[in-house]
């Protein structure tokens, strides 16, 4: 008689059986695993187990477990360390021939692709990039499987899950990595397009749930100019929104959408899991508009965290992919992923972490109404790459204004609490404040930024200059 799949998978974690290093649970002796994380109070926001506000700054290593040996591991990981970022966002059951191509050990994650047959092996390398990732500090926002594997809408494939075995991969999943620093991402980049999808969906999910007991956050990742939320809102296991907004370069019609998200009841965190990557075809029309730069990636992530988002997801085109020569290119990347990780645009992604830890967080609101509209909106508070966006404390605290163009703007300043108000200038592309003056807190205020008439961006910062907080960007604790 087989052995039926729990037992299986049990018998094999009690086992444990390495490949060429530590299994995750010895790993997990060694190194205790980041710690729980959870909703916020107010729904809003993410926080650890006793109420600090967590930052997710996520990246797109979508190919990690599939594509690289430990020791290129360990020296991309170790680089995301160093720029302070929090999540890194892999998939098990990988997108470029994932099932068919084996990993760089020679192991494939399934016997027979059959999903109730895991190898062993194969998760052993997972379990060590993903102890290795939650030594240095950082979770794995983990994706059980990418999306073909559910729905082969554009080929790919081959489809293996059904509602029956994507729960018991889930609970797999879910007890092997019950005490790991792990949140799930189900979905991988494909439409619910039928009652089949949605009952796969949320089996997995259910699976993952079972398995671990709860201990570890669950969201969707869906196709691109989509959210989990259209499909999944009102799932009790969808802990938070993830949107694609996906790799436009404008505002209008894309990065909007997260407010559109974050205004849904009831209300959940969200977040942007794919932007627009760096070095990536903007629109995927590169003989139209080229490959995106640092300015291209820095613009979302203000956007997205002014209009609610608790955190943001950087990408760069070679880095989900990682790729390198000798390897089947996707939409022309232009460099190898080992010298991709050190783009401009991946380390300026702190100071946007750095500037919103800087303030009071669990209070953050959006706040575009403070802009003072032109009479011409399109000019302020403006469209596409252009658009101006604000968030605030809501008790009035502090207030922040993201400029992309050097255009001169008006803000309402009687959203500041207190009689007199600080003003700082913050640069997203170095993380440097400086002072621009303490004003009276009374109508409106016209501020230039300092680059006037360019196209570079700039963050002004407001506070009640009774609060004294530290620079913008600078620590509070």
């Amino acid at each position: 008689m087989p052995v039926p799949f729990l037992s299986r998978a049990t018998v094999a974690m009690a086992l444990c059986l390495a490949v060429g290093g530590l299994s995750l649970v010895h790993a997990q002796a060694q190194t205790p695993a980041p710690g729980r994380l959870n909703v916020s109070d107010n729904r809003r926001f993410v926080v650890t187990a006793d109420g600090q506000p967590f930052f997710w700054l996520g990246d797109t290593a979508w190919e990690l477990f599939h594509r690289l040996t430990r020791e290129e591991a360990t020296r991309y990981l170790e680089n995301r360390a160093q720029r302070r970022f929090t999540v890194i966002q892999a998939v098990a059951l990988a997108e470029l021939d994932g099932l068919g191509v084996p990993n760089a050990y020679g192991h494939r994650p399934l016997t027979d692709n059959d999903p109730t047959r895991p190898g062993e092996a194969y998760f052993a390398h997972v379990d060590w990039v993903v102890g290795r990732a939650n030594a240095l500090g950082m979770y794995v926002g983990l994706l059980p499987t990418w999306g073909d594997k559910w729905n082969r809408q554009r080929g790919a494939g081959p489809e293996i899950f059904t509602p029956a075995n994507a729960e018991q991969y889930g609970r797999w999943l879910g007890q092997r990595y019950r005490s790991a620093g792990v949140i799930w991402i189900v979905g991988g980049d494909r439409r619910i397009e039928s009652a089949g999808h949605r009952a796969v969906i949320g089996a997995m999910a259910r699976g993952l749930r079972a398995g671990d007991g709860g201990s570890h956050l669950i969201t969707f990742h869906p196709s691109g100019g989509r959210g989990s939320a259209e499909y999944f809102h009102d799932a009790d296991w969808l802990d938070f929104n993830m949107r694609q907004n996906g790799h436009a370069a404008e505002f209008t019609g894309r990065y909007d959408q997260t407010r559109t998200d974050y205004d849904r009841t009831p209300a959940k965190p969200v977040l942007d899991g794919e932007p627009l990557y760096e070095d990536h075809p903007v629109s995927f029309d590169a003989s139209k508009q080229g490959h995106s730069i640092a300015a291209d990636v820095r613009r979302p992530l203000y956007w997205n965290l002014f209009s609610g988002a608790f955190g943001h997801t950087y990408g760069h085109h070679s880095v989900w992919q990682m790729w390198a020569p000798g390897r089947a290119p996707i939409n022309n990347p232009l460099m190898p992923w080992d010298q991709a990780i050190d783009q401009p645009g991946a380390a300026q992604m702190q100071h946007g972490r750095a500037l919103i830890e800087s303030r009071p967080i669990l209070t953050r609101v959006p706040a575009d109404d403070v802009i003072v509209d032109s009479g011409i909106p399109t000019a302020m508070p403006g469209a596409g790459r252009y658009q101006f966006a604000a968030t605030r404390d809501q008790s009035g605290s502090y207030l922040m204004v993201y400029a992309p163009v050097g255009r001169t703007f008006r803000v309402r300043m009687a959203a500041i609490s207190g009689p007199q108000v600080k003003a700082w200038w913050f640069n997203p592309r170095t993380g440097a404040a400086s002072v621009i003056g303490t004003y009276p807190n009374t109508g409106e205020r016209a501020f230039t930024p300092p680059d006037a008439g360019e196209m570079l961006d700039w963050v002004l910062v407001l506070d009640d200059a009774a609060k004294r907080y530290p620079a913008p960007g600078r620590a509070t604790r």
